[in-house]
């Protein structure tokens, strides 16, 4: 049992990862009916850009983290002038193939820039974790928790309870008629990218200390992530929080009690099953069509 529930935190640490990505593919496809398809990307440009603030040019390491996030969120804005703005008016095919090609060049970009080398970070805690009967609660996954909580109150917070909050919903529900009624839709838009962006580098500088920081965490992060948003439920922003975690579950216990190197594989089998018997996903809503 203590091994139990020692696998359960340590699932429940990395599926708040995925929670926090796939969260950021919802809100997207909320806002801008748009599957970006570069969200791990924005997870590695986070790790990376505190590995630049922090092992190259020297600066503190929280203020390093701030200073990541709030170019991650610029960077936000810099994606969607890029990928979505010139062709938000073809549909939405044009847009999520634009969304791979970026995220192929920054995966270039980035092997140019720091070489394949996996790089090593700091984790934000000095002290290893707390024991907590048979569970020894590691501190970055403690904090991955704990960050990933407050990020889904705070966005809770937000959007219930701001004017910023409810022209964001009013903008995801029908762009035409937030425009008629003064909303700058074009401008949520944007807020939606560079909140997006913002949260998927906070999930990369999380995640670092635990995966390390390299290219290769872009591809696997980002699968994983919109495969936790389809089991939860597409565009669902609790199928996306539940989703992620019991992927991370599931890939865990099925790591430790089957094999370490399909641990992968059985994220995407929970997937396939959702597919056949839920298509819809936990939150999502059938929907009929009329031939």
């Amino acid at each position: 049992m203590g091994i139990l529930l020692q696998l359960l935190f340590n699932g429940l640490g990395i599926g708040a990862i995925y929670a926090l990505v796939a969260l950021g593919f919802v809100l997207l496809i909320r806002a801008a009916s748009v599957v970006n398809f570069g969200q791990g990307e924005f997870a590695m440009l986070g790790a990376y850009f505190l590995v630049l603030l922090f092992k190259i040019l020297g600066l503190p390491y929280f203020l390093s983290i701030a200073i990541a996030i709030v170019m991650m969120a610029a960077f936000g804005v810099l994606f969607a002038g890029a990928t979505y703005w010139p062709l938000r008016n073809r549909g939405g095919i044009p847009v999520i193939i634009s969304t791979i090609g970026a995220s192929i060049f920054l995966e270039n970009m980035v092997l140019v820039l720091y070489g394949p080398a996996a790089e090593q970070i700091d984790g934000l805690f000095d002290e290893p974790g707390i024991q907590v009967g048979p569970v020894f609660m590691d501190s970055q996954y403690l904090s991955i928790l704990v960050v990933a909580t407050l990020l889904v109150i705070l966005q809770y917070l937000i959007f219930e309870k701001t004017l910023l909050g409810k022209k964001l919903q009013a903008t995801s529900q029908d762009k035409e008629m937030a425009s008629l009624l003064g909303i700058p839709v074009a401008a949520m838009i944007l807020i939606t990218f560079a909140y997006s962006s913002a949260i998927g580098g906070i999930a990369g500088i999380l995640v670092a200390p635990i995966l390390f920081v390299s290219v290769q965490m872009a591809g696997v992060i980002a699968l994983k992530a919109f495969a936790a948003n389809i089991i939860g439920g597409y565009g669902s922003i609790p199928g996306a929080i539940l989703g992620g975690l019991s992927l991370g579950v599931v890939e865990t216990l099925g790591a430790a009690y089957i094999s370490v190197p399909y641990k992968d594989a059985f994220a995407f089998l929970m997937l396939l099953m959702f597919l056949m018997v839920r298509p819809q996903g936990l939150f999502g809503e059938r929907i009929s069509e009329k031939a």
